[in-house]
């Protein structure tokens, strides 16, 4: 693979709890705001509104593709120079980012964990079960390993424990044992490879019963494992938002599976370093769930810096 993505021409991913998110980052003309998934700029073009001529916006995305179309709706080579800040990068990268633009510490950060529907819809990396492309599910191509040489060099027993840890999947030792006989005679390298194993290794009863596609939760397990997602969070949470945001400044992250929630919950109940503003988290509303699927399983948590 060359380690291009597809060519997406423009974006089609809705920002998820739009209203919900810009209510809770609470922002006012002249602060520094972190959009650390800035994706292709849903979020950040509302909150450059906002936030005016003398605010800030630093936006992170580690994936070159979303971050083109975050360039081209946020029109950043327009704006004035210091209004915003456009990087490809993790959001545990931020000191690194801080540093470099020599602002000590920021007003807001958002997180949005979710993958876009421009990422699923991009044909080179595989993240969509129809894509044609390789099986690649890397968001920086430039960084470690795509997810079909992890298929190919794990074991039967490190395969099993990523699709259990990462994807909560219930056949995660059946899937396993099946990913390692099928790469014996036939490399797993795309994603309709992938979901032929996994339809392959599953009872008949769960195939018929099946809600979503079968092998949603392989998909997600395998991605999360390629871009070390939860390791990423986890550097966030414990270090870089404690140290990066101001007292009285305010982290805003949405989530979309139950890892990265249980990770966010336990962070915010710290009140050593934080005032916890969301005892339950924030879903979507009926009306934005018919509009937009994606949000369903959506969650928002919000915290100020103590």
């Amino acid at each position: 693979m060359s380690g291009k993505s597809g060519d997406q021409k423009r974006p089609v991913h809705i920002p998820v709890l739009l209203r919900e998110v810009m209510e809770q980052l609470d922002l006012s003309p002249g602060l520094v705001v972190v959009d650390g998934t800035v994706g292709a700029g849903g979020h950040s073009q509302h909150i450059l509104k906002q936030i005016g001529a003398k605010g800030t916006l630093i936006g992170l995305d580690r994936d070159a593709m979303m971050l083109g179309f975050a360039r081209e709706k946020l029109g950043a080579e327009a704006l004035p120079e210091g209004q915003c800040f456009l990087r490809q990068a993790s959001y545990a990268e931020l000191p690194a980012v801080l540093e470099e633009l020599q602002i000590p510490a920021v007003d807001r950060v958002l997180l949005d964990l979710g993958l876009s529907s421009d990422q699923l819809s991009d044909e080179a990396r595989g993240f969509g079960f129809e894509s044609p492309g390789e099986l690649d599910l890397r968001f920086d191509t430039r960084q470690g390993v795509p997810a079909w040489q992890l298929l190919e060099t794990l074991s039967e027993a490190e395969l099993a424990e990523i699709l259990e840890v990462y994807g909560e999947e219930r056949f995660s030792q059946r899937i396993a044992g099946q990913l390692v006989q099928q790469r014996k005679a036939k490399p797993v390298r795309t994603a309709a490879d992938l979901i032929e194993a996994v339809q392959a290794a599953l009872p008949a009863k769960a195939l018929a019963t099946a809600r979503k596609n079968p092998a949603t939760r392989v998909f997600q397990a395998l991605r999360i494992a390629a871009n070390q997602e939860l390791e990423q969070l986890e550097t966030m949470l414990e270090s870089v938002l404690p140290q990066a945001l101001k007292p009285g400044g305010r982290a805003v992250i949405i989530s979309f599976h139950s890892l990265e929630d249980r990770m966010v919950k336990q962070a915010f109940k710290d009140r050593d370093q934080w005032n916890n503003l969301t005892a339950k988290p924030i879903t979507a509303t009926q009306a934005e769930q018919r509009v937009n699927p994606r949000c369903r399983t959506a969650k928002l948590r919000v915290a100020v810096k103590t």
